[in-house]
């Protein structure tokens, strides 16, 4: 983009305040069909926000043709004359001292090679399985870079860099699904084509099992489907003011297993979420949502924190390189009583389907389950054919038994394998 801070100078006298939000990116990636390369592309892209204040009037507006930025902001312009007045306090001045980035990979190899090299090394890690068979795959490659400016001084920029692989499999009915992603060029796709293929070769010939109360082992994906549908959306300022969280007026309370923390780390080394300063500009610090099964915190960005008085949690995220921003984390991470979860016996469930629909409000859910197992002293004895999973997930908080030494990162969540006890296991 050529000098965005002609579009703040722009501003000047127009706007009382405004924001301007680029992203640009470079992007190398191919699928697999089955086992053969179905396509392959190398894109580039650019967006631009941006965001004017009015009299407590809030607009916002996106294009990807940054050479139209004066359209662009006279959109935004126009849609804050079409709202109401908030109360605001005005955007975040310039505050930070160390702009070396948290999450960037300098030396990330962007060229086709490296993908082709990786989708190699998933269809390796399969042909450890004869029985089964690739059904599809992926591996990306991307960098790029976020500029954040505004006109109370902040010029922040982020280099970004991720990488993905992917890979599904089958056997006769039975299915596998395994990813990894990182900032990092440190994925061992081999070993995700591997799991991919063992999950699916292990499901087969699945076996039911009774209804009844079990001791279950939720993976970190399973985990990251229960939390992202329920508890992450009741931690959200706007929603607790609005009524609309069940944790509303429990501050202070203990909701949860008193081994068991829960928060948004934005400065873990390497992890993918990791930054110094929100979609906002302000500054990010650690969030303790949930301290020895203590709720401590809601997160807040600046318009939900202005609007009830109370400070920005440095929690504001982007929910795509064209959004506006709203209320998120960063890295969020579950902690607890750490140890062995597979001895004796025990429900291994790798991934729930339904979790979508599960009510916000109460808690309350029923998910099938996805490659579940029936597990016994470390080893997977018995996979199990069909079965769902029907609790709730505020009261699931208090079922802790122990959580695995090892973590995952699941989006923007770094989770552990959860141990519980007393859940409801349904067969129909």
């Amino acid at each position: 983009m050529d000098d965005p801070e002609k579009i703040l100078k722009y501003g000047s006298g127009k706007a009382d305040e405004t924001e301007v939000y680029y992203a640009r990116g470079r992007t190398i990636s191919a699928d697999l069909k089955r086992d053969k390369v179905s396509a392959a592309v190398e894109s580039q892209s650019a967006v631009l926000t941006v965001r004017v204040i009015l009299q407590g009037k809030i607009g916002t507006s996106s294009t990807n043709d940054p050479g139209r930025w004066k359209d662009c902001f006279h959109a935004a312009l126009d849609g804050a004359h079409l709202v109401s007045a908030q109360p605001w306090k005005g955007l975040p001045d310039p505050v930070l001292g160390d702009p070396a980035p948290l999450a960037f990979d300098p030396d990330l190899p962007m060229d086709p090679q490296t993908v082709q090299d990786l989708l190699g090394e998933l269809k390796a890690g399969a042909a450890s399985y004869k029985d089964v068979e690739i059904t599809s795959g992926s591996a990306e490659l991307s960098t790029g870079e976020i500029l954040l400016m505004n006109s109370s001084g902040i010029t922040y920029r982020r280099p970004v860099t991720s990488v993905g692989v992917s890979l599904e499999t089958i056997r006769e009915q039975s299915t596998g699904y395994e990813f990894d992603h990182s900032v990092y060029f440190d994925i061992d796709a081999g070993s995700v084509g591997e799991k991919a293929a063992e999950l699916a070769h292990r499901s087969h010939g699945g076996k039911d099992i009774p209804s009844g109360e079990y001791e279950v082992v939720l993976s970190p994906i399973a985990l990251a489907q229960v939390l992202g549908a329920v508890v992450v959306p009741a931690l959200n300022g706007r929603n607790v003011n609005a009524g609309r969280s069940r944790l509303a007026g429990h501050l202070g309370e203990q909701i949860a297993d008193s081994s068991l923390n829960l928060l948004d780390d934005p400065f873990r080394p390497r992890a993918p979420g990791s930054t110094r300063w929100d979609a906002e500009g302000v500054p990010t610090e650690p969030v303790h949502f949930i301290r020895d099964g203590i709720l401590e915190s809601f997160c807040y960005d600046l318009k939900t924190a202005y609007r009830y008085d109370t400070r920005s949690t440095g929690s504001a995220v982007r929910g795509g390189p064209g959004g506006a921003p709203s209320i998120g984390h960063h890295n969020l991470v579950l902690d607890g009583p750490r140890g062995p979860l597979l001895e004796d016996s025990v429900l291994y469930i790798r991934d729930v389907v339904g979790a979508h629909t599960a009510n916000p409000m109460s808690g309350d859910f029923s998910v099938e389950l996805s490659n579940p197992f029936m597990a016994k002293d470390g080893d997977f004895e018995l996979p199990v054919r069909k079965a769902m999973l029907s609790g709730n997930a505020f009261d699931m908080l208090n079922d802790v038994v122990r959580i695995s030494p090892e973590t995952r990162s699941v989006g923007s969540m770094i989770l552990p394998s959860i141990r519980l006890k007393n859940q409801k296991i349904i067969v129909n």
